[in-house]
């Protein structure tokens, strides 16, 4: 009391308010230390918040990652660090947000036989638990060690590709993704972003030996449902190789080869692919697939397949590999969804599909847009839809069909989405 009073005649503005709660300096304490001593699931219910709130994003994921479960705490981390969060692409969970994104950032930046490996190996046992899809949208190559002085002209010609194989190799995703136990969906594309001036075609190869690392880490992945590989020259031998490795997987329910060099002994490497998996799904847009790969991937669907949709658009299959798929489809009880859409079909296959409209109850949407069916092949799809119930899209966009049959064809597709619509109507908010 006495030395309050004396306080008081020094300091007109002081008070007992002033003086923080022990209980307050103790939270303080715990804060400030947290990195060398992290206290956190002994304190009650309410402590914990107030710590947890205060807590540094910065602290070392050593000290936060098996420790706080906190969303709000993750959810700081993800605002400070990335301009864009959308937590719906990652189940509603900022914690799991921060690590896939965390550990995508390190691979896109990782230079083979520079970077530290142990940045990723130290990372596995601290975001295992809750890495569940990754992307990486490009890999860096090694720096040459003697390396050359630049080029007077850089080859447009693509041969660069060929001399450069021996020198470019990318990081090896096996030790990752074999720890990796919760990991569902894989999307890479081999390739360096904003090189700018640097530009060189080996920057852009996906080697035999990235393709034999890689396909001994997906056949090892055996949670994984969604894998892709885009847009990075994968052809014919690669396609082979991957396709052996994913035979018999026990997950793998959609491949994305889209916007590749695939052939067509790599898309019949696929139709045995198609017949000895589980997939639904196969994107096997813009690559170089004519009509014996079409054949190979009909034959697949006619004898065995769980295939429900197919993506062949920007192929050439034409009309020997469209109307092998559509003989295919006359018997296939799983496709749901087929996209032929620019390559090179014409009134033949369009006749036959008249069949398949006519036969086939499972097919809901067909896409044939930028193609030469004509006049006649468009009635004979009208025809052939004139007692269809089941199919609710069809694509005929630039397809030089009569505007009359057209109109006709959309009004039946129309009537059948909308019974289906009444039959299956959205749920309520």
């Amino acid at each position: 009391s006495y030395y309050a009073r004396r306080c008081i005649s020094e300091d007109p503005n002081w008070s007992l308010v002033t003086v923080p709660h022990l209980t307050e300096l103790c939270l303080q304490h715990i804060v400030h230390n947290f990195e060398k001593n992290p206290i956190l699931n002994h304190l009650l219910p309410e402590h914990q918040r107030k710590v947890l709130d205060r807590l540094s994003t910065g602290l070392p994921l050593t000290v936060t990652a098996n420790l706080v479960s906190d969303e709000e705490y993750w959810k700081r981390c993800c605002i400070e660090r990335w301009q864009l969060c959308d937590v719906s692409n990652y189940g509603d969970s900022w914690k799991r947000m921060f690590f896939e994104r965390h550990l995508e950032n390190i691979l896109k930046c990782f230079i083979p036989n520079t970077t530290d490996p142990n940045q990723v190996l130290e990372l596995i046992p601290l975001c295992k638990g809750y890495v569940r899809k990754l992307e990486i949208d490009q890999f860096l190559p090694p720096v040459k060690a003697d390396q050359k002085e630049e080029r007077d002209d850089l080859s447009d010609t693509g041969s660069d590709i060929e001399s450069g194989e021996v020198s470019v190799q990318h990081y090896d995703l096996k030790d990752l993704i074999s720890a990796l136990p919760r990991l569902e969906e894989l999307h890479l594309t081999y390739g360096v972003k904003d090189c700018g001036m640097n530009f060189e075609w080996n920057l852009f190869n996906f080697t035999n030996q990235d393709c034999c690392n890689l396909a001994a880490a997906v056949k090892m992945c055996h949670n994984l449902k969604v894998f892709k590989l885009t847009q990075s020259n994968v052809d014919d031998e690669k396609t082979k190789l991957l396709a052996r490795n994913l035979l018999d997987h026990p997950c793998l329910v959609e491949l994305n080869l889209s916007h590749n060099l695939i052939k067509d002994k790599g898309a019949q490497a696929l139709g045995k692919l198609i017949s000895r998996s589980r997939l639904e799904t196969l994107n096997l847009c813009n690559n170089q697939i004519h009509h014996l790969g079409a054949q190979a991937l009909a034959q697949a669907l006619a004898e065995k397949s769980t295939l429900t949709s197919l993506n062949l658009r920007l192929n050439c299959v034409e009309d020997k590999g469209g109307e092998a798929i559509g003989r295919a489809l006359l018997t296939n009880t799983t496709l749901k969804s087929l996209h032929l859409g620019s390559n090179n079909l014409s009134e033949p296959t369009a006749t036959l599909f008249s069949q398949v409209l006519a036969q086939n109850t499972t097919l809901r949407s067909i896409n044939f847009s930028c193609n030469r069916l004509g006049l006649d092949g468009g009635k004979q799809l009208l025809e052939g839809l004139a007692d269809n119930k089941t199919l609710t899209e069809l694509d005929l966009r630039h397809t030089e069909v009569d505007q009359e049959a057209e109109y006709f064809i959309h009004q039946i597709v129309w009537a059948n989405r909308e019974a289906v619509r009444l039959q299956h109507p959205p749920p309520s908010p």
